[in-house]
């Protein structure tokens, strides 16, 4: 079989369009990332403690704390970013804490979830508003 120069090029800019172009289209939203984390199960107020800040004078290092004694597995979630998810924990049998510290990035003031899959089966989740200011300035 032979190609003509033409299709051969033809060819060759098919592909590396396909390898440029995105698998997925369309990025999850946050609350199908928590459908697809619970298993769509009902979640408990109780059981997992998110620490953050009020007010975060500088959206590029927020501090957060995450606990949830019993754990296997913590999703942090910022609802205003363009891609929600900052992190998931996971933790062993032999893990001595089930709790984490990290600085994430918020792109403007919004609302951060924590969901934590507890050893039973069972799911906890807490909420906590970031307000994001512009240098400082009360923006």
């Amino acid at each position: 079989m032979t190609f003509t120069r033409r299709e051969t090029l033809a060819l060759g800019l098919g592909a590396a369009a396909l390898s440029v172009l995105p698998i997925h289209a369309r990025a999850a939203t946050w609350d199908e990332l928590i459908a697809e984390f619970t298993g769509g199960a009902a979640m408990a107020d109780t059981g997992i403690t998110l620490t953050a800040p009020e007010i975060a004078e500088n959206g590029n290092t927020v501090p957060i704390d995450v606990a949830a004694p019993g754990a296997t597995a913590i999703m942090v979630l910022a609802t205003g970013n363009p891609t929600p998810p900052v992190a998931t924990f996971n933790f062993g049998p032999l893990a001595a804490s089930q709790a984490a510290s990290t600085r994430i990035r918020l792109a403007k003031t919004q609302d951060l979830i924590a969901i934590a899959k507890l050893a039973d089966g069972s799911f906890a989740k807490a909420q906590a508003t970031v307000k994001v200011t512009i240098g400082g300035c009360g923006g």
